[in-house]
């Protein structure tokens, strides 16, 4: 049994469809994150899971239960909103155990239950302080610490990190897979942000202007990307107009203008059935640069002009120009960065291309 199951789920405000036919089914016990741009229908899609929206059309189930009627207090459901929504006024504890207050849970068992989340978020000494007496991810902490008290049988995040400083949401970002895990609790997560969803999900999915476009595990989505958008933003891609000459079990062969020829792997193009017009996508952590004229060990190699670079500390970001093509590439810095105006040599893999179908412009 799914934990939750949507099904063909529409969600319209007056003319506008934020939401298309969305069908969806998140396993049991699973961390799954929607991701995708603003505007795109994630948080609206997490807030008709919670009951905060009516979907339009279709069917939401919780553990097989159809929800659609039911209010968000009945749904057993555990909420982590981007501004933490804690109450300034009560104490840490009570606001842990502001959800146990409305399910007949008498008070000693509530303290045990309050402290063993508190333990568990690793915040135990701090139940009698008050929300303005903590730091931001302190307070995210207890935020999180009051919707798992209540054993939730779906945990619900919209964007809970965002307000944190870089640093502080690399560690938060850890520590809310740890507690996910050994909790074990089915998680919802919406995030804009591609590294907080490739480094803690189980499964992506990933949406554009209300529709899904790809749903698989981060390695799936990330290497195998289903669509131009996905390729374009989870991570920094190339893509470049091709022609693919043949198709056989294991590989397709693929040409592009002043390229060596190609063979990718059958399964980094499992859309492309026929000869014919595709889009080859490559990576730009996956371009390897070399100095102009070094000597090619093994894969393929393209010649290329720096044109602009973007300087990274322990990386950098290179703007490049290979005969028609404009291309990027990520690399780690050995000695020193290469020089705009720099000839390098571009190395690449057949396996680590992949192609999609060209789309049409009409």
């Amino acid at each position: 049994m799914s934990a939750v199951s949507l099904t063909d789920i529409v969600k319209r405000f007056g003319d506008f469809t934020a939401v298309h036919k969305m069908s969806l089914d998140i396993a049991e016990g699973s961390f799954v994150t929607l991701l995708g741009p603003s505007g795109c229908g994630k948080t609206t899609t997490l807030r008709m899971i919670a009951g905060l929206l009516d979907p339009s059309e279709g069917e939401i189930a919780i553990k097989g239960k159809r929800v659609n009627d039911v209010p968000i207090h009945k749904r057993n459901l555990g909420l982590v909103f981007q501004n933490y929504a804690l109450f300034p006024h009560k104490t840490v504890a009570d606001n842990v155990a502001f959800g146990l207050n409305y399910r007949n849970v008498g008070k000693d068992d509530a303290r045990k239950k309050v402290a063993a989340a508190l333990d568990l978020v690793q915040l135990p000494d701090l139940g009698g302080r008050y929300p303005k007496e903590l730091s931001g991810g302190q307070q995210q902490r207890i935020a999180l610490a009051r919707a798992i008290v209540i054993e939730p049988d779906v945990l619900l995040l919209d964007e809970p990190l965002s307000a944190l400083d870089a640093n502080l949401r690399e560690d938060m970002r850890v520590e809310l897979k740890r507690i996910q895990q050994r909790i074990g609790v089915t998680t919802v997560f919406v995030t804009h942000d591609q590294t907080e969803a490739l480094a803690m999900s189980d499964q992506i999915i990933v949406m554009s202007k209300g529709r899904v476009e790809q749903v698989g595990a981060p390695e799936e989505v990330y290497n195998t990307p289903a669509s131009e958008f996905v390729a374009q933003f989870l991570g920094a891609s190339n893509l470049l107009s091709a022609q693919c000459t043949g198709v056989s079990d294991g590989e397709i062969s693929v040409e592009v203008s002043g390229f060596p020829k190609l063979s990718i792997p059958r399964e980094r193009a499992p859309k492309i059935t026929s000869a014919g017009p595709v889009r080859l996508v490559i990576r730009a952590e996956k371009l390897h640069l070399r100095p102009a004229g070094s000597s090619v060990d093994n894969g393929l190699s393209v010649d290329a002009t720096v044109e602009n670079v973007d300087y990274q500390g322990q990386s950098a970001r290179y703007f490049l120009r290979a005969g028609e093509h404009q291309m990027q590439a990520v690399n780690m810095i050995e000695d020193h960065p290469f020089a705009t105006g720099e000839k390098v040599s571009l190395r690449l893999r057949n396996r680590d291309c992949a192609a999609l179908p060209a789309v049409s412009e009409s």
